[in-house]
């Protein structure tokens, strides 16, 4: 993919020249550095005045004058100082080290966030509060920036350092990142006393109680962005090409390496300091580098940096400011300032998205891991698949926190079962017929977009469509607490729709390009969660296990209600589905042939999505948010049994059914009495699976 102007992205770097010297206005840069200077000493200034208490301008002027009391003094020394400090560090280290990202991968969507390094830097953080120790700064310094390096090595490595362009490099990201975010929320369930407070603090908190990490972070900072300045004679030469750096005796490997350690180190500070305070590290470089493709001799890495870090700055002051004044009051402590920094950074990597235009045609999902199957082996792996569910089923029933036997659910189903029994099956049946629908709603869903989007990389989290379903489910519950459940299906799928229209409509730009709609469904699934965080917060500070229940995907507490609008999507969907069997096998081939047989292709794919949208939705309500179930079931389908969706939707549904069936199971067992959310095993399954793909088809591109 390539970006439409060359303003936008990294591409812009080859303008840094002699003819960019030349034409370059001293005048006018000085301008543009005095404006960002000002523009961050106004924003803080005005971040210093807003606050929970009474203490406004006057009080803060007249400490100035030397007229101030004691009380402004304190609010300023200990509360309001500390966390303009913090923005101001976070600001710079992040800008950073997001240009110096986006540089050494040439790709304007390489980012801290797209990277998975501020979520590697997360999780070895929360790993060592497990522990229960308080480790001093540099330990927990340290600890974020292994985390954080190993998380970048193997984003880039996957990618081939953004050489095979923004898709691939953000896919990999992603899965990087949820399978992270996945372990970590799993330490927050299990050592909920430990990590008490982190939740918020997950999403990114300037919020400080004084100046001690800034004190001791601010060096390092400091050391590091000069050396990054320093460096910049490097960059300006690895801006135009592997292969003419090489020719003008650049150390290519060297120069990435030095520079992605310094990019990663930056980073683990922000995240040390203030959590993973979200896209600050893709917005700010898209912001310099848009300013500096409109100043002749700005694009050249010494001056782009420092712009950057300006950007930075700008991003979180701004976020800062217009949260404390859209939630004034106490509310406006409890919300993280990520939230609206990924709000933000969310837009930006969208209209970044819809900017870029494909490369050349997209692989067809028909041809990936697909391999002609006969009759046979068809019908035998559908009857093993199928005993495998039925099995799964079984044990369901019998595995838990209290171990039941065949006898025990016989005699349930008879009604003569003793109290206990009763009470255990009562309380089982509906999670083991919740995970296995849900399963099933999943894998179908997964099948339908990824011949719709032709990428068999595509699936509904990464379109956003089950971050939406949980919006609208969360927001139910919120409102209308106690609400009957058939008031939180309807929202699920409001919301699943919404943010599907809102996605296909981003990705629809001179027709709907594949790449586009995984770019744009990335961005929007990011922003549904810092919303989901952000409801939470707001309604109820203190009940994190709401959140983490639904973005964890868990079965615990389901009654049949819940159960029963899965059931009934399931029923109405599979028909159509199946009806549109054949128009799949063509959507997943090209649009020139589905038009040349004669398939409506906008009204047929509008119908599928919606159809994806809806079986979405009701797997949300049913069991939360459950990644890369519609990825893995679709892929291994065509594996088992062809690329025909005759073949491909049973097989699908039954691994589908199967795969959230069994970790329900082996999370409800495993280490009972206490429980691993069902979703989070299947990430922690999914994530290694979708690696290899993106591994694999990397070496066959190579």
């Amino acid at each position: 993919m390539s970006v439409d102007a060359p303003t936008a992205g990294p591409a812009a770097l080859s303008a840094a020249g002699p003819a960019a010297v030349r034409r370059a206005r001293p005048a006018l840069i000085v301008g543009v550095f005095v404006a960002a200077i000002a523009l961050v000493v106004v924003l803080a200034l005005v971040d210093l005045t807003l606050g929970t208490s009474h203490v406004g301008v006057g009080d803060l002027l007249g400490l100035l004058t030397g007229t101030g009391d004691d009380e402004a003094l304190a609010v300023l020394v200990a509360s309001r100082a500390p966390r303009v400090l913090a923005a101001l560090l976070v600001g710079t280290a992040l800008g950073l080290s997001g240009s110096a990202l986006q540089s050494v991968a040439r790709n304007p969507l390489a980012s801290p966030d797209t990277l998975a390094v501020n979520a590697g830097a997360y999780f070895t953080v929360v790993l060592a509060a497990v522990t229960g120790l308080t480790l001093p700064f540099a330990v927990n310094g340290a600890l974020a920036f292994v985390g954080g390096l190993a998380a970048a090595a193997l984003v880039l490595a996957i990618a081939r350092g953004g050489a095979e362009g923004p898709t691939r490099l953000v896919l990999a990201g992603s899965a990087t990142m949820l399978a992270l975010s996945s372990l970590t929320i799993l330490l927050m369930l299990l050592f909920e006393q430990e990590t008490m407070g982190m939740f918020a603090w997950g999403e990114g908190s300037i919020v400080q109680s004084g100046t001690s990490k800034v004190v001791r972070a601010a060096p390092v900072v400091l050391l590091a962005g000069i050396a990054l300045v320093l460096w910049a004679r490097r960059l300006d030469v690895l801006a135009l090409g592997d292969d003419t750096a090489s020719v003008l005796g650049l150390d290519v490997r060297r120069t990435r390496l030095v520079s992605v350690l310094l990019a990663v180190l930056l980073a683990a500070l922000a995240v040390t300091v203030a959590g993973p305070i979200g896209f600050v590290g893709l917005t700010a470089p898209v912001i310099a580098r848009l300013v500096a493709g409109r100043v002749p001799g700005m694009a050249r890495h010494r001056l782009l940096l420092p712009l950057a870090a300006l950007a930075g700055c700008v991003v979180v002051l701004g976020a800062d400011v217009l949260l404390r004044v859209a939630v004034p009051g106490v509310a406006s402590v409890a919300i993280p300032t990520g939230v609206v920094t990924t709000l933000v950074g969310a837009s930006v990597m969208v209209w970044l998205a819809r900017r870029l235009r494909d490369s050349g045609p997209t692989r067809s999902t028909a041809s990936v891991s697909a391999h002609p199957a006969s009759r046979r082996r068809v019908g035998v792996v559908v009857v093993v698949l199928a005993a495998a569910v039925v099995t799964a089923l079984v044990a369901g029933f019998l595995l838990g926190d209290r171990l039941l036997l065949m006898g025990d659910v016989a005699n349930w189903f008879a009604g003569v079962s003793g109290r206990q029994v009763s009470f255990v099956l009562d309380q089982r049946t509906p999670r083991v017929l919740a995970a296995l629908l849900a399963g099933a709603a999943l894998g179908l869903a997964g099948t339908t977009v990824q011949a719709v989007a032709r990428n068999p990389l595509a699936e509904p989290s990464l379109l956003g469509i089950t971050g939406g379903a949980g919006v609208g489910a969360v927001t139910a519950i919120v409102v209308f607490p106690g609400a009957p459940f058939w008031v939180v299906s309807a929202a699920a799928a409001v919301g699943a729709l919404s943010t599907f229209a809102l996605v296909y409509a981003l990705a629809n730009r001179r027709g709907l390009s594949s790449d586009r709609l995984v770019l744009v469904g990335i961005g929007v699934s990011a922003a549904a969660t810092s919303i989901i965080t952000l409801i939470v917060v707001l309604t109820s500070p203190w009940n994190t296990t709401m959140a983490l229940t639904w973005l964890s995907g868990s079965t615990y507490g389901r009654t049949a209600e819940q159960v029963w609008p899965v059931a009934v999507a399931l029923l109405v969907m599979v028909p159509l589905i199946v009806r549109w069997r054949r128009d799949l096998d063509v959507l997943a081939v090209d649009d020139d042939v589905a038009r040349v047989l004669g398939v409506q292709l906008e009204r047929t794919r509008l119908a599928l999505l919606v159809v994806t949208a809806l079986l979405t939705a009701a797997a949300v309500t049913a069991i939360g948010v459950v990644g890369f179930v519609g990825l893995l079931a679709p892929h291994l389908a065509r594996s088992l049994v062809g690329s025909s969706h005759a073949r491909v939707i049973p097989v699908a549904a039954l691994l589908g059914a199967l795969l959230v069936s069994l970790a329900d199971t082996l999370g409800r067992t495993v280490i009972a009495p206490a429980q691993i959310p069902a979703g989070l095993l299947t990430a922690m399954i999914g994530t290694p699976y979708f690696i290899y793909l993106l591994w694999r088809t990397r070496r066959s591109a190579l």
